[in-house]
């Protein structure tokens, strides 16, 4: 059944975005919501690809004019959110919609789609291993990675509001056990 969402929230560094780009590589007939940021891109990072890059400003102008499905100020000055316009646009095209979105945008998303709507939280094995793979992906400073890490354990105690949770403590374990979560949920 097309139309539904599948919505997957977890801390910065938990694989999420990993396991959103397998997803939609399999025959779900997913298509990625793509999230609006008021930060600047990051390496190759395109806009309208990976985020609609927008500034403070701007942000701020789609927060007033109620564009925005759900938005979130992640870090002071720094938000992201989802469009309306990005669920219609998915949405007329006949296909499933896949989100990567921060754990209480998760949640205000699968409180206004509710039973269209899956939502999965994606959990590190432990804070200490998520404080590894920060610090290997090399993106961030020792200080973001501290506010990551607190944000983290924050995030952690909202995962129970989830349909699902999956620890990602095995990458291979984690795509099949998010991928027949979903399968089950298209095929009600």
């Amino acid at each position: 059944m097309s139309g539904k969402l599948i919505i997957l929230s977890a801390p910065s560094g938990t694989g999420k975005s990993t396991l959103v780009q397998y997803l939609l590589t399999r025959p779900f007939d997913l298509e990625f919501s793509v999230s609006a940021t008021s930060r600047p891109p990051r390496g190759n990072e395109q806009n309208g690809k990976e985020y609609y890059f927008l500034s403070k400003e701007e942000f701020q102008k789609k927060i007033a004019q109620n564009e925005f499905l759900e938005y979130e100020e992640v870090y002071p000055g720094c938000y992201y959110g989802t469009l309306r316009s990005e669920i219609d646009r998915i949405s007329e095209k006949g296909k499933n919609i896949i989100f990567d979105v921060d754990v209480l945008g998760g949640l205000n998303i699968k409180k206004q789609y509710n039973g269209r709507a899956l939502a999965i939280f994606i959990a590190p094995p432990s804070l200490e291993e998520l404080k590894k793979r920060l610090m290997i992906r090399g993106t961030d400073s020792p200080e973001m990675i501290a506010k990551r890490l607190e944000k983290a354990e924050f995030e952690m105690s909202f995962a129970p509001q989830f349909d699902v949770v999956i620890v990602n403590d095995d990458l291979e374990k984690a795509k099949k056990a998010t991928e027949e979560v979903i399968f089950n949920f298209l095929e009600k």
